[in-house]
Parts: structure tokens; C-alpha cells; sequence
């Protein structure tokens, strides 16, 4: 997989916050929409530029879909490496605002 930089989005902040915020809990992609409000349109392409930056890692569940009664989910962590990438875009957005706050004064 490349490594790009995904852009920084007002729907990428939602995911990573998310999946940020759910700590060592994995999400499946239908638990991050339902949390985010996003459409699969949006989210599956954020969630596939995110993990191809190695900010996110997925796996499939464990379990025979048979078994579950369902097909198997793919669930979704943050890595180390996109906590401080957020972190860091958190932080740009803050000074942003600020400089443009006091531009303003």
C-alpha cells in the first residue's frame, strides 16, 4: 500500500475523533457511520486513504458468517501514528483560528 497524506477533511476529523475516541476498541465501518453520520460513499473512501497512510489497521472478525448469521464485519483501530497525526491537525486548526481571531482584532 502507499503511504500518501490524506487531506484533512471536516469528515476525516470525524472518523479519526471516533475512532480516537473509542481508545482500544475496534469499530466496525457501520458503528464509525452511525457515529460520524456519514454515508458509505463518504466514509469507506476516508477509512481506505486512512489505513493506506497507516493511520488506521483493520481485520476482519473472527467467526463463520454461517455461525454468526451474518456476514463477517471489518473493524477498524487508530494507530499510534494517526492519533498524532490528528493530534497535530487538532493543533494547526487551533493557531489557525487563533492568528485569524487576533487578525481580526
Amino acid at each position: 500500500m502507499s503511504r500518501e497524506v490524506p487531506r484533512i477533511t471536516e469528515q476525516t476529523l470525524k472518523v479519526l475523533g471516533t475512532l480516537v475516541g473509542s481508545g482500544s476498541e475496534e469499530l466496525s465501518g457501520a458503528d464509525i457511520a452511525k457515529k460520524t453520520k456519514q454515508q458509505s460513499g463518504t466514509l469507506y473512501p476516508i477509512l481506505i486513504r486512512l489505513e493506506r497512510a497507516h493511520w488506521l489497521e483493520s481485520r476482519w472478525e473472527d467467526g463463520d458468517p454461517r455461525e454468526l448469521g451474518r456476514p463477517r464485519k471489518r473493524l477498524y483501530r487508530v494507530t499510534a501514528l494517526g492519533e498524532k497525526a490528528l493530534r497535530q491537525a487538532l493543533l494547526d486548526i487551533s493557531q489557525m483560528v487563533g492568528e485569524v481571531a487576533w487578525a481580526n482584532l
